[in-house]
């Protein structure tokens, strides 16, 4: 039984992108390197951008009235909101392979977004294969099996999934944009800094005497023999690397250009 469960996890970080994900949304490079207070303007095609009551204005469902969503962040003249924050933590629910799950940290979610806001900005700029509607459309179908919670939902069924998706605040076709979003930024990491980047025999060999072994040890049970997943582990290394490149190539992003955290551990008033 052990075995099965770890090579369910080598399979979830493998097909997922997990590990690499991880390193993209969470909250890997410290908060102090996000206080450059110089301004940049906008690259092309972006949304949001910067104005000088560090406000955005949203229209609301009454004809004439207008909710201020207040800024948090700008990213090189793009704008993080507080309704950002707010689906950070409402799209949680999407992450089947997460870690266990612990309390809400907005300064942490905010992290995660300045991450995903430079690696966009960086995706208009080298634009590379564009994932395809269909691609989404089989990873969400994928999702709905996998998603613990949507049991008693009956995810299975449309009128469970949309069940589902109304409690989490999100609409069929929001869900898919940010699906398609993540799904373009795993592909961008995986493109840009996994070629070239290779492991050892020895590499493995090290990974299962020092890691994996160990681990099955405190579990009281036997570990696979090497030769029957050493590709597994080839792979959670070569995240590993993965995850590394990408943390260094983010510092040096903010380094070159602009971000400012506004209000990272206050909620909106």
């Amino acid at each position: 039984m052990r075995v099965g469960f770890q090579s369910d996890r080598f399979t979830q970080a493998r097909s997922m992108g997990v590990l690499a994900l991880c390193a993209v949304l969470a909250c890997s490079i410290v908060a102090a390197q996000t206080t450059s207070t110089k301004e940049a303007a906008a690259p092309a095609g972006a949304g949001k951008t910067a104005q000088s009551n560090m406000t955005a204005s949203t229209p609301s469902s009454d004809a004439g009235e207008t909710v201020l969503d207040r800024v948090v962040a700008i990213v090189n003249g793009e704008l993080i909101l507080d309704s950002d924050v707010d689906e950070e933590r409402r799209f949680a629910a999407f992450e089947p392979y997460r870690a266990p799950a612990t309390e809400f940290s907005r300064e942490k979610a905010i992290e995660r977004l300045i991450n995903r806001d430079l690696i966009l900005q960086q995706i208009k700029l080298q634009p590379e294969d564009e994932v395809t509607d269909a691609e989404v459309t089989q990873q969400i179908g994928k999702l709905r099996k996998s998603i613990p919670a949507c049991k008693q939902y009956h995810c299975e069924t449309k009128e469970g999934w949309d069940r589902f998706l109304t409690d989490q605040g999100f609409t069929e076709a929001s869900l898919f944009a940010r699906w398609k979003q993540r799904m373009e930024m795993l592909q961008f990491i995986e493109e840009r800094f996994r070629m070239g980047v290779s492991i050892t025999p020895q590499q493995i060999k090290d990974y299962y005497d020092k890691t994996l072994v160990p681990e099955y040890s405190r579990e009281h049970a036997t570990a696979p023999k090497l030769d029957a997943i050493s590709s597994q582990i080839e792979e959670v290394l070569l995240q590993q690397q993965v995850t590394s490149l990408l943390n260094d190539w983010l510092q040096s992003l903010r380094a070159q250009g602009s971000v400012v955290v506004l209000h990272a551990g206050e909620e909106a008033p």
